[in-house]
């Protein structure tokens, strides 16, 4: 009898196991994007112009390894791409179609920081559901948005606008977008500014 209840248990688990890993496989990472409703298109106040030394800060990456502003003066153009939040509609949008224009932005002598007010293991677990994201992705999570703060950018809520700012090889802000919360900015401008460095 005790035989014939343990097969019978498990059968159950490796049914149970076996329908997870194939609910696992068959969720698409667009089912996992929360939709935040509605927002107002901004909520901040700039703190930084065009013109101005740009703020430095060291921020730690996916590997925990922190990244400075600083770290790429005089050697590579910047653009400091600001989005909300990891899990959301646009954001998740957003950063994959840089992607497409990688190789612009190496001919241009430019690297994207990707910043969030995530943590770590959110910004991880987020870019590897995207497939991989081909510029460093930090985290302004401790002391909470305080990088977004500093350039005038944390919203209310705590997260950050839809922001981008080109800072050139020396340092200099060169162009700001603090965009609609709810639109993708577009690409075309930023090439635009990049050309011009």
């Amino acid at each position: 009898m005790m035989v014939a209840k343990s097969k019978w248990v498990k059968a159950l688990v490796w049914l149970w196991a076996g329908t997870l890993a194939a609910w696992s496989q068959t969720v698409e990472v667009s089912e996992l994007i929360f939709q935040p409703g509605e927002l107002s298109s901004r909520d901040s106040v700039l703190k930084v112009d065009v013109g101005e030394s740009a703020p430095d800060f060291s921020l730690p990456n996916l590997t925990g390894e922190l990244v400075s502003l600083s770290s790429f003066r005089g050697k590579k153009n910047v653009v400091l791409s600001f989005v909300p939040a990891a899990w959301t509609p646009v954001c998740s949008a957003q950063w994959p179609g840089y992607e497409v224009a990688e190789d612009y932005f190496k001919d241009t002598d430019t690297i994207i920081l990707g910043i969030t007010v995530d943590n770590v293991p959110t910004l991880h677990a987020w870019t590897t559901a995207m497939g991989g994201i081909g510029f460093p992705v930090l985290s302004d999570f401790h002391p909470h948005g305080e990088v977004a703060e500093t350039y005038g950018v944390l919203r209310s809520n705590g997260v950050a606008e839809r922001a981008l700012f080109v800072i050139d090889k020396k340092g200099i802000i060169r162009y700001i977008d603090v965009h609609d919360i709810t639109e993708r900015p577009p690409l075309e401008d930023l090439v635009k500014t990049l050309r011009s460095l």
